[in-house]
């Protein structure tokens, strides 16, 4: 990649601007999901659906190394494999965010774990409606407004 756009994407990663580096991910990627493995709620759905741990992590710190440092790395579908969970429910994510929050804020100054919670509560809302549109569970007003579109 040339130097020049490397060095413009780096001066525009939200991360970058509040001391996010890819050991900062890391650490936060692998505190947090020891967490989730031995939570009694979400423990038991990602351990069903999760195979390899190692894989899952490394893949993981890519998608936090893009949505943090838009390093581009992160090659998935998170829609796609949370829609395909077929228990998971809104108190999930709001368990999720929970363990999320305490973990960052243990482990990151707050500039950078702001962040870290920021966009995490976007993907988790964005998570959370792409599921009820796949299942067709929308809440009412959001429904009204879509048949207004169509």
């Amino acid at each position: 990649m040339n130097s020049n756009i490397e060095a413009r994407r780096r001066a525009l990663a939200p991360g970058t601007a509040v001391g996010v580096d890819e050991a900062m991910i890391g650490e936060v990627v692998r505190a947090f999901y020891g967490r989730v493995r031995r939570d009694g709620v979400l423990g038991p759905i990602f351990e069903a659906a999760i195979d390899d741990w190692d894989a899952h992590l490394s893949k993981l710190c890519d998608f936090w190394s893009s949505v943090l440092l838009m390093t581009g790395r992160f090659k998935g579908s998170p829609m796609q494999a949370h829609a395909a969970l077929p228990d998971i429910r809104k108190n999930h994510f709001a368990r999720w965010l929970h363990l999320f929050e305490t973990t960052v804020r243990e482990l990151c100054p707050a500039p950078a774990a702001d962040l870290f919670c920021a966009r995490a509560e976007m993907i988790a809302q964005s998570l959370q409606l792409g599921i009820a549109v796949n299942r067709n569970e929308l809440p009412p007003a959001i429904e009204r407004a879509a048949s207004r579109r169509r």
